[in-house]
């Protein structure tokens, strides 16, 4: 398999690590993405780092091939830069201090930027450990830059084949209201 990084990462995406608001006010989401009202906003993180993907078959006419996504590679970020965690398959986020959340996509939105991975709301699906992500119970993926698929087509020739695209994204981490 052939391993390659693509860097392509837009002025906004480097200068998302400045992004600041303050814990419980909600970001400047589209509707359909709002957690439930009765979850607050405890964390925000900003992710940096690739979007892996394989190229295959399709599953649906096994002579054409494309772009598969395969997971998520990222490191996490608090407001003060300092890095405290991971992003990876599962989804899952994995905090530094041993806790972690895996969760499932609830909703899309193609966001304000055609050239970056959607914007997502995810439920959590299961919580271990007893630091930040412990009762984390929904996440937001927004301000996305770069991370869409490769823009070459892929070919029966480059099966197997992996590419990494940069990416940037801010994930807004909700708990249940007290």
């Amino acid at each position: 398999m052939k391993d390659r990084t693509v860097m392509r990462l837009s002025l906004a995406g480097l200068v998302l690590g400045c992004t600041t608001s303050q814990a419980g006010t909600l970001p400047a989401i589209p509707e359909s993405l709002r957690p439930p009202a009765t979850e607050i906003l405890a964390l925000e993180l900003a992710a940096k780092g690739v979007q892996i993907y394989e190229c295959k078959a399709r599953a649906d006419e096994p002579t054409r091939f494309e772009w598969t996504f395969k997971a998520p590679e990222a490191d996490l970020f608090d407001r003060a830069g300092r890095r405290i965690g991971k992003h990876y398959a599962g989804p899952t986020w994995e905090s530094d201090d041993g806790s972690k959340v895996t969760a499932a996509v609830k909703s899309r939105d193609n966001g304000p930027d055609s050239s970056a991975i959607p914007w997502l709301l995810l439920e959590a699906k299961s919580t271990t450990g007893s630091g930040v992500f412990s009762r984390t119970t929904s996440i937001q993926r927004a301000h996305t830059a770069g991370g869409n698929s490769p823009a070459e087509t892929c070919s029966e020739a480059q099966a197997g084949q992996v590419s990494r695209i940069a990416y940037s994204a801010t994930y807004y981490f909700y708990v249940p209201k007290p």
